[in-house]
């Protein structure tokens, strides 16, 4: 992999360009930066954890608020959703998602400001948030959710599996739904249980006060595996953003940028 992480190769630019909103041709000012320099600027903040004030014009992305702004832009057009739609219907067709199960989790918060955020029940009650995800059973993430760092995991079960988007890439209508799905103790509740049986996916989820059950977890760890993934963009690690849908956009574009490794690692 290269060194820069933040270089955007022709292959990831030619799946990104077509879903970027048009510039306006009369727009006032002066030209603007170049789309693709402005997203070689929001993935060198995600990827080094700066504050948009510091990244450096050098490489020619621009000022931190022209990236800051286009970041916003792309994510109230989808861009992003997009982007990780067309990927997981790539690798939907390379055969390399495996529907036979979906894993939940969200580990202890780390966000430390912003929309969506509330008292740490793991970190003396300081306020933050937390991430909970699904994936499926290779690891590449469906979708991410953003909450307050007290919000049960519990609450979240239903929300994750509705939020899989559709994917394509195989014969037939698009596919949503896992043929099981796979928690921890905290995903357990029997009314959850009963409206994943009505989507006709199998809970396999450990009762609380029950002991765990056998080689749950070694099917599970990807999830923790994927959570790794994600955090290692340091933006995503410890949350700056004030703003829940910018740093919502920095997770989809952390997503798809998981499923575009994974495709290229597995392409001849």
């Amino acid at each position: 992999m290269s060194n820069r992480p933040w270089i955007v190769d022709d292959g990831l630019w030619e799946l990104v360009e077509p879903s970027l909103p048009p510039w306006p041709e009369r727009a006032p000012g002066p030209r603007p930066v170049s789309d693709r320099l402005c997203l070689q600027g929001i993935l060198y903040v995600l990827d080094n954890d700066i504050s948009w004030q510091l990244l450096p014009p050098e490489p020619g992305f621009g000022s931190g608020q022209t990236c800051w702004r286009r970041l916003g832009r792309w994510h109230e057009a989808g861009v992003f959703d997009s982007l990780h739609r067309i990927l997981l219907a790539k690798l939907n067709a390379a055969d390399l998602i495996d529907w036979s199960r979906a894993c939940v989790d969200a580990p202890h918060p780390r966000e430390k400001r912003g929309d969506a955020t509330g008292p740490s029940p793991v970190n003396r009650g300081k306020t933050g948030g937390k991430h909970h995800l699904i994936c499926e059973g290779n690891g590449t993430p469906f979708k991410v959710i953003t909450t307050a760092a007290n919000v049960n995991d519990v609450t979240q079960t239903l929300a994750l599996v509705d939020g899989v988007p559709p994917v394509a890439g195989r014969p037939g209508r698009p596919r949503r739904r896992p043929e099981a799905l796979l928690g921890d103790k905290g995903y357990d509740g029997n009314p959850n249980r009963r409206e994943l049986r009505k989507r006709r996916i199998l809970p396999v989820i450990s009762r609380k006060g029950d002991p765990n059950i056998a080689g749950l977890g070694k099917l599970r760890y990807v999830v923790e595996q994927t959570f790794s993934l994600l955090h290692h963009f340091k933006r995503l690690a410890i949350r700056w953003e004030r703003r829940l849908d910018l740093h919502d956009a920095l997770v989809s574009l952390a997503c798809s940028l998981v499923c575009w490794r994974r495709l290229k690692k597995h392409q001849p």
